[in-house]
């Protein structure tokens, strides 16, 4: 019996490292369900959407998953995504990237995991200050953009005379708003510049402020400015079809439309609890825009704008995750 006790011992190690390795041992994993594979989060270009890609990152990683960021085109992520190559895509903005979401939807591969609280609206708009300083009475009715009066305070070097308009990069929407101007009778007063990025539109709001004059410019909600005052031109309204693009005129402005979020198909089997939290996920229009104004006013980088946002709403986004 004696020479018997080191055998039993080291097959009791044995078995109870067996035992370990098959995942009794591993309570963590036990307990999270999830992939040791990281979720894959998609970056583009604009302030809310990175600040809330790590703020969802951050959310995950609370959760004892791992995740991994990746900068990619937003209109092609929804295809990304349906291949397996990103995870999900948690700003889905009805107007820019619909037709591309419901393509990749329509293939398969790709699930529609549900929308914010948050409404959306992209379209040509000016800081409040504009109508308070008069130059262009009659805003934000577009008509008010047909009188020569309006149009000469929006002058800059670079338009040849006319009024003009700062849309954000062509990437975004191609040729819409140019040809929504010309098919508005515009084209005579008004010309369509493209921004390099949206930072550069934000740079084009404090220019105009220091030096007095108005401003039309591209821009969306939910964002920063929704607390500093900016009005959206009430174009002709959207209907369905009224686009170019879909055989329309052009005349139209953009529709009010959904904040979706989306997911390739396998990520409720491979990160069940992830998943979980993320069909949960609905932020308000006012905390999208607190997101982006972190890193657009206050100048703070989007991971620490994140990390901020996390520790001073710890109520809305652990809901999340039970």
């Amino acid at each position: 019996m004696k020479n018997k006790l080191p055998l039993l011992i080291g097959a009791i190690v044995v078995i109870a490292g067996l035992v370990f390795f098959m995942g009794g041992g591993d309570k963590t994993a036990k307990k999270s369900g999830d992939s040791s594979a990281p979720i894959v989060i998609p970056t583009h270009n604009w302030s809310s959407q990175i600040v809330m890609a790590y703020v969802i990152g951050g959310i995950f990683e609370s959760m004892g998953n791992n995740v991994s960021y990746v900068n990619a085109d937003s209109q092609a992520v929804y295809e990304s995504i349906r291949i397996g190559d990103v995870t999900i895509s948690h700003e889905v903005w009805e107007s820019a990237f619909g037709k591309s979401f419901t393509t990749a939807l329509d293939k398969g591969g790709l699930l529609d995991w549900g929308d914010h609280e948050a409404r959306t609206l992209e379209d040509m708009g000016y800081p409040n200050w504009v109508v308070d300083k008069g130059l262009c009475p009659g805003l934000p009715d577009w008509t008010a953009l047909k009188n020569p009066d309006c149009a000469k305070n929006f002058v800059t070097p670079d338009s040849g005379g006319k009024g003009r308009m700062l849309e954000g990069p062509q990437t975004w929407h191609g040729d819409l708003i140019p040809q929504r101007v010309d098919a508005l009778g515009l084209g005579d007063l008004w010309m369509v510049k493209f921004a390099g990025s949206a930072d550069a539109l934000w740079a084009e709001l404090a220019a105009a402020e220091k030096e007095g004059r108005g401003t039309i410019i591209f821009n969306w909600t939910p964002n920063f400015t929704d607390g500093a005052g900016f009005t959206f031109i009430d174009f002709p309204p959207y209907t369905a079809g009224c686009r170019p693009e879909d055989g329309g005129d052009g005349k139209c402005g953009s529709p009010d439309g959904y904040l979706k979020k989306a997911v390739h198909e396998d990520f409720p089997n491979t990160h069940p609890n992830a998943a979980a939290a993320f069909k949960k996920m609905s932020f308000s229009t006012s905390q999208i825009g607190a997101m982006a104004a972190l890193v657009d006013i206050d100048k703070m980088t989007h991971e620490d704008a994140a990390k901020k946002w996390l520790a001073d709403n710890e109520s809305v986004w652990k809901a999340f995750t039970k």
